[in-house]
């Protein structure tokens, strides 16, 4: 039994924290209701600092990412990611280099704009650590470039599912949308699964597809900052979710057992969207700063908007 857990037991503190959690594991509590409970509980100061939240996310994600690839298909797996290839390349591709070119224009600093444009080019945060060593950033660097995706991030879980009914995409549509246009997978997966699960499916694949440019980003940002190419972070969690859809395919006749934890994975990702939410502070937001955010902010819609019509007209 960990500290932090006989400390919730122990101490009335931990009490709201703890029943709030509890709460998000119901099946009436949505992605975006959870993160604003978690932001809500930050606000009021209930959430006690004792809690590792940055590492309950990490692990919490990962297992939750692979519970999922028990539930998807492997055919449709490999036609979302093949079908999707080329706007995958394109759209990594096009951010960095507007990330670069609007870094020069906002007279940001070099290291600070890669890491937002990273953020911004595959997943988020994971894209962020995975760089920030590679490249020996700053420890100041690397939490505003995290505070600017965050708060995108955050804004994204409520605004693309209205932006899809409202376009009335279809679920594949909205899927291969949120998985681009999306920062962190957390809240591509939340997103989704509130559009449909069909959309959760795509989503997710396409992001984790996506998501594993973050290790050639990572080498090829070594080499141009002049960094240390030993010190980069490798999703190993993405291996294991391969793996998980591979055993399900192969191995169909654990069906109901798959389908359980394909269960247990989705609310577990809307606790985790709660513990990302319990970590969101107005100091948070208030460190982001104006450029920073203004860089995030342009680089959000142009792939955003890009990704959009490329998927409306090709799709």
């Amino acid at each position: 039994m960990s500290s932090a857990f006989k400390s919730a037991i122990k101490d009335p503190a931990y009490l709201p924290f703890v029943l709030c959690a509890l709460v998000c594991l119901l099946p009436q509590i949505s992605s975006p209701i959870a993160l604003v409970l978690g932001f809500t509980l930050a606000s009021l100061g209930l959430v006690p600092g004792s809690i590792p939240l940055n590492q309950l996310v990490k692990k919490l994600l990962a297992y939750s990412i692979v519970g999922l690839g028990f539930g998807i298909q492997l055919d449709s797996a490999l036609q979302a990611s093949g079908d999707n290839l080329s706007l995958i390349l394109g759209s990594i591709v096009f951010t960095l280099l507007l990330g670069g070119l609007l870094t020069r224009w906002l007279k940001l600093d070099s290291k600070l704009g890669h890491m937002i444009a990273s953020g911004t080019a595959i997943c988020g945060g994971s894209a962020i650590a995975a760089v920030a060593p590679a490249i020996r950033a700053e420890s100041q660097q690397t939490a505003i470039a995290l505070a600017t995706v965050f708060v995108l991030n955050s804004v994204a879980l409520f605004l693309f599912p209205a932006l899809g009914h409202l376009l009335e995409m279809s679920q594949y549509q909205f899927g291969i949308w949120s998985a681009i246009a999306i920062h962190d997978t957390s809240s591509v997966v939340g997103a989704a699964s509130a559009y449909g699960d069909e959309a959760l499916t795509v989503a997710t694949t396409v992001k984790l597809a996506r998501a594993l440019w973050i290790i050639p980003l990572a080498l090829l940002s070594a080499l141009i900052f002049g960094g240390d190419r030993r010190k980069i972070a490798i999703p190993y969690f993405i291996l294991l979710y391969a793996v998980a859809i591979a055993i399900a395919h192969y191995l169909p006749e654990g069906k109901a057992i798959y389908e359980i934890i394909f269960s247990v994975a989705k609310r577990t990702l809307v606790l985790c969207l709660f513990l990302i939410g319990a970590g969101i502070t107005l100091s948070k937001l208030r460190q982001a700063g104006a450029q920073p955010l203004i860089l995030g902010v342009l680089l959000w819609v142009a792939i955003g908007i890009g990704s959009l019509l490329f998927i409306l007209n090709f799709s």
